[in-house]
């Protein structure tokens, strides 16, 4: 599979965009922990690339509070069953690792939920941001929490 990369400058610093011809395959910070080591071919003109920048960019104008854009993501099925549970967290909302866990079906996953969650290869677009502590307290963030704590401020602001 070929994947497609570009750079986009956000108000969170700037993300290395990845996408394939199938959906976006990552998003990721510059720091980011957890970033594979992938081959890609520069294409900033890539039809996914563009309308993956163009839609973070009305996310950070806050003119857009869900993304429309086919995702690629590579992870186990249970990796793919939390990212997928990620998308259903309203947007400004957080919920807790254990909630989530729960709303998957499997109360006792907390652990593996945080797991799968640290691993999400679509930052922002699949919102890893809103997993919270189970006091509500932030937790870590491959981004950095002063990333976490930007986007989730933006989130209610918006």
């Amino acid at each position: 599979m070929t994947l497609y990369e570009s750079t986009m400058n956000t108000p969170v610093g700037a993300l290395r965009l990845l996408a394939s011809d199938r959906g976006v395959a990552g998003i990721y910070f510059q720091e980011h922990k957890n970033m594979p080591e992938r081959s890609t071919s520069p294409d900033p003109d890539h039809p996914m690339l563009k309308m993956l920048s163009l839609q973070l960019q009305q996310y950070f104008d806050g003119a857009r509070r869900r993304f429309e854009i086919p995702l690629d993501p590579q992870g186990t099925e249970f990796q793919k069953q939390v990212w997928s549970g990620l998308t259903e967290i309203p947007f400004g909302k957080t919920e807790s690792y254990g909630q989530l866990a729960t709303r998957l079906g499997n109360p006792l996953a907390s652990r593996a939920v945080g797991r799968a969650n640290g691993l999400n290869p679509i930052s922002i677009v699949v919102p890893c941001h809103r997993v919270v502590g189970a006091s509500g307290k932030l937790t870590g963030y491959a981004g950095g929490l002063e990333a976490k704590q930007w986007l989730l401020q933006h989130e209610l602001q918006s």
